[in-house]
C-alpha cells in the first residue's frame, strides 16, 4: 500500500476537515486572495470560464471553490437521455453485478451499503447501472441534474473521510460506501435515480439547492429527510448541489439497459452537460 494511503489511516482526518472548513468559510482579506491565487496557479484552474474571472472577486475560499461559470460555458447535449452532472473524470461505470458496483480493479461494494441501507430503493436500483465521477481540485464543483427528476428523499450517512482520489480508490476497500456522504433519491421517467455526494478529507461541507449546507451532528446515526408530500422538481441540467472542496459523485439508475456515450472510459475527462448515456433502443 502506498505511504500516502497508509498515512490516511493514521492522520486525524476529521479534525483536519473541520479546520479546513472553518478556514475556507472565513473572510480573511489579503490572505484569502493570496490563497486563492496560489491554488489557481498550483492546480491550473481555468478562471476564464468563471462568472468572475479575478481571484480577488471572492471574499472566502468557499466562494471561490463553489464559483459559478459564465453563461454558455457548459452547453447541454441536445438529445442525450442522461447528461454528465459534473466536471471531472470517470472513475468507473457500467452495470451493477449482483447488486454491486465496481470501485477499482479487484474492489466491489454493495449498492445497499452505498445508500445507507435504504432497502426500499436498493431493490429497485440493484439491477441497474452506475457511473462514478471524480472531481479534482481544479474542477468546477457545482453538481447538476442528469435528467428531469422529482426529489423524494435525502439521507446523510455518517462515515470516514478518506481521500477519494484514484490512488486511494485502488487501495481502500469499499471507499465510497465507507466515507461520509449525502444520498439524494429521485423518481424519473426511467425509474429511480440515486445521486450520492461523497465526502472526503478536507471536504468541509456538501450543500443542496433545496436544503442548503448539510450540517448534521457528526455522529453514528444517519439522518433522513423525506419529500414525498412536497416533492421538489428539478430540470435536466439544473444545479442541484455543490461541494465545498472536492470529492466524488456516484450515480445509480434502475435502467436495466442503456448505451453509454463514446467518451465514457475509466480515467477519461468529462464536463458537465455532455452526453453520459442513452436508453437502449
Amino acid at each position: 500500500m502506498p505511504l500516502s494511503v497508509l498515512l490516511q489511516y493514521l492522520l486525524p482526518k476529521r479534525w483536519l476537515t473541520q479546520l479546513a472548513g472553518v478556514l475556507a468559510s472565513r473572510r480573511l482579506g489579503w490572505f484569502t486572495r493570496w490563497a486563492i491565487a496560489r491554488f489557481v496557479a498550483r492546480y491550473g484552474v481555468n478562471m476564464t470560464e468563471a462568472e468572475h474571472a479575478s481571484p480577488a472577486a471572492y471574499l472566502s475560499f468557499n466562494a471561490f471553490f463553489g464559483r459559478a461559470l459564465r453563461p454558455g460555458a457548459r452547453p447541454l447535449h441536445p438529445d442525450a437521455h442522461w447528461l454528465c452532472p459534473v466536471d471531472g473524470s470517470v472513475s468507473q461505470f457500467g452495470a451493477l453485478r449482483h447488486g454491486q458496483l465496481l470501485q477499482a480493479k479487484g474492489h466491489h461494494y454493495d449498492v445497499s451499503a452505498l445508500l445507507g441501507a435504504q432497502d426500499d430503493w436498493t431493490q429497485a436500483l440493484g439491477a441497474g447501472h452506475f457511473a462514478t465521477l471524480y472531481l479534482s481540485p481544479r474542477d468546477y464543483h457545482r453538481i447538476h441534474m442528469p435528467c428531469d427528476a422529482q426529489l423524494r428523499r435525502m439521507v446523510y450517512v455518517p462515515g470516514d473521510l478518506f481521500s477519494v482520489n484514484p490512488q486511494t480508490a485502488q487501495h481502500v476497500p469499499g471507499l465510497f460506501a465507507r466515507n461520509e456522504r449525502v444520498v439524494c433519491l429521485f423518481e424519473t421517467a426511467d425509474g429511480p435515480l440515486a445521486m450520492v455526494l461523497v465526502g472526503a478529507t478536507v471536504v468541509g461541507s456538501v450543500a443542496t439547492t433545496w436544503h442548503g449546507v448539510v450540517h448534521p451532528p457528526r455522529q453514528a446515526v444517519p439522518q433522513r429527510w423525506d419529500y414525498d408530500n412536497a416533492p421538489t422538481a428539478l430540470r435536466r441540467g439544473q444545479e442541484m448541489g455543490r461541494f465545498l472542496l472536492g470529492s466524488t459523485v456516484v450515480l445509480v439508475w434502475s435502467t436495466p439497459a442503456l448505451r453509454w456515450a463514446d467518451a465514457m472510459a475509466p480515467g477519461a475527462p468529462v464536463r458537465m452537460g455532455q452526453a453520459l448515456a442513452w436508453r437502449a433502443q
